[in-house]
């Protein structure tokens, strides 16, 4: 079962690296885009600005969200299977985890402006 990730098309930040996985990534990777998606607010169960706020993915029907949602789509993208073993490192974890959220509080208020 593919992996379903939840990410802000309208966002330039977010467009331009999952376009970048899709190219490299195969099927076990499904893309949805959030941007005016009430599906994707039914599938995981989250406000529309939690989706903003953060990437997620439902893996194994698991919600997963941040930081680790990345562990997690590199872990399935061969070219990037490294910083899924290095993030996967409780140190190099934290410091990926928070510097994550930093970038994505602002490119939160850059596209706040989507919600309803």
């Amino acid at each position: 079962m593919a992996i379903k990730v939840f990410f802000n098309n309208s966002c330039s930040v977010c467009r331009l690296e999952i376009n970048h996985y899709k190219k490299i990534a195969d099927s076990n990777l499904e893309w949805i885009d959030i941007t005016n998606n009430d599906d994707a607010l039914k599938l995981t169960s989250k406000k529309q600005s939690e989706l903003l706020r953060r990437l997620h993915i439902i893996d194994d029907g698991e919600v997963i969200a941040g930081a680790k949602a990345f562990v997690v789509i590199w872990s399935k993208i061969p070219k990037y299977k490294f910083l899924s073993r290095l993030f996967s490192i409780k140190f190099f974890f934290i410091l990926f985890h928070y510097g994550y959220e930093f970038v994505a509080y602002f490119l939160f208020l850059k596209n706040r402006k989507q919600l309803k």
